[in-house]
């Protein structure tokens, strides 16, 4: 990669623009989440891949993918859940070899109190603020951005 050029004043404020609200908009919501719930965003975000998963259990490298998060770090994440009941590691059924992280009774209470509380924090600040077609344009370029 050579010299990267610099943006233009309108590329410029667009990313500033993007990075700044996210970053607010992240922090607010886990600062109301964890204030209602004690959950953190990353607690929040496994419990639900494990809500809608079969059986409500995935192997540690595919829920890793989904998060976007290292190994290490999903290692970390789910340990933190399991010393608090939320969820529980089991070998794989089908080698033993990998780890499954499945979803306990309590998991799944924790993630049903918090649905409400965090919808209203979602909307509030993100959805409500929008009209439809500002929703679908946001849908469409962060699927763009979102790509590899």
């Amino acid at each position: 990669m050579g010299m990267a050029e610099p943006l233009s004043d309108t590329q410029q404020r667009a990313w500033r623009t993007f990075i700044e609200s996210s970053w607010a908009l992240h922090t607010h919501l886990e600062d109301e989440l964890r204030a209602a719930t004690g959950l953190s965003m990353n607690d929040y975000h496994v419990l639900v891949v494990l809500s809608e998963a079969p059986a409500h259990r995935l192997r540690m490298g595919e829920l890793a993918g989904r998060l976007v998060f290292s190994p290490s770090r999903v290692t970390y994440q789910i340990n933190s859940m399991v010393k608090r009941g939320l969820v529980l590691k089991q070998p794989c059924p089908e080698d033993g070899r990998g780890q499954e992280a499945v979803l306990t009774a309590a998991g799944l209470t924790a993630l049903e109190q918090a649905a409400p509380l965090h919808l209203i924090t979602v909307r509030d600040r993100f959805i409500d603020r929008l009209d439809p077609d500002e929703l679908d344009v946001i849908a469409r370029v962060f699927d763009k951005v979102g790509k590899a």
